[in-house]
């Protein structure tokens, strides 16, 4: 029974991979809902958050297209629970996540060809006026989307477990040790690409505040969470105040004047949002 959830949570991350309207490609989803199907939550939820800091860094650009975020989550948390779900093999199963993000781009583009041809049916249910076609087609594409997560994920169930643990112990251990330490560095590579996409030089000043609090204090992350949301309610009413005495009439004339641009990209967005 686990395994048919599995699967199911597998269709349904690679649905979610195009659909964009529920997070449930994002690897701290998948990972966690595997672990939790397969026994070992904690171990699924682990490789989750570090997984989901190394795709952070991961975003399609024009027709360059991102490591497949959601079959390597799908993938290493499978291989995870083969080879035991033990917190001790979450960094081997991070570095097997790479090659298998890569090698789901060519699945990613095989479907994605499949797809072309369906919205040309699509069109030509469209000049003729039918809609059911239309509605058909369109869950046909959604589900080829899902197969292609699904049917790899089917595949590595089925492996025998003697199997997948007898070919991570086969590993040397400069091999696991190494694919555990890279594991962690692309994790640190995938938040500083985020940090460098966001950072202005009026936000440095809080990232300075949040390295120190977490490196000099005994704070949790849910503290250190709930302070960066404090920084952020009082960098935006500082921002919509625009330094003055936080009247009405100061606010409303800086308000508007921070929707035609006050110079902070990332203080606009905020405003506006």
């Amino acid at each position: 029974m686990s395994n048919i959830m599995i699967v199911i949570v597998a269709f349904i991350v690679g649905c979610g991979s195009v659909m964009d309207s529920f997070e449930t490609y994002q690897p701290l989803i998948a990972c966690s809902l595997i672990g939790l199907f397969g026994g070992h939550p904690v171990s699924g939820l682990l490789l989750g958050g570090e997984l989901q800091m190394i795709a952070l860094g991961w975003a399609n650009v024009g027709a360059a297209m991102s490591p497949d975020a959601g079959l390597a989550g799908v993938a290493s948390a499978i291989i995870l629970l083969k080879s035991g779900g033990a917190t001790s093999n979450v960094g081997t199963a991070i570095g097997l996540a790479i090659p298998l993000a890569v090698a789901g781009l060519f699945l990613t583009m095989l479907v994605r060809t499949v797809t072309v041809f369906i919205v040309h049916i699509q069109d030509h249910a469209a000049e003729e006026g039918k809609i059911l076609p239309i509605e058909i087609w369109q869950f046909i594409g959604l589900s080829l989307q899902g197969l292609r997560v699904a049917i790899p994920a089917a595949l590595l169930l089925a492996l025998p477990t003697s199997v997948v643990q007898s070919g991570l112990n086969m590993m040397p251990k400069w091999l696991s040790d190494g694919m555990t330490l890279s594991g962690g560095m692309v994790v640190a590579v995938g938040y500083a690409m985020i940090m460098n996409m966001m950072s202005t030089n009026d936000v440095w000043p809080f990232f300075a505040i949040g390295f120190v609090i977490a490196a000099l204090s005994k704070l949790t992350l849910i503290a250190i969470g709930t302070l960066g949301l404090a920084f952020t309610l009082i960098y935006l009413q500082l921002l919509n105040n625009g330094g003055g005495n936080g009247g009405s009439n100061g606010s409303s004339d800086s308000k508007s004047a921070g929707n035609s641009g006050t110079g902070d990209p990332l203080g606009d967005i905020l405003d506006n949002y």
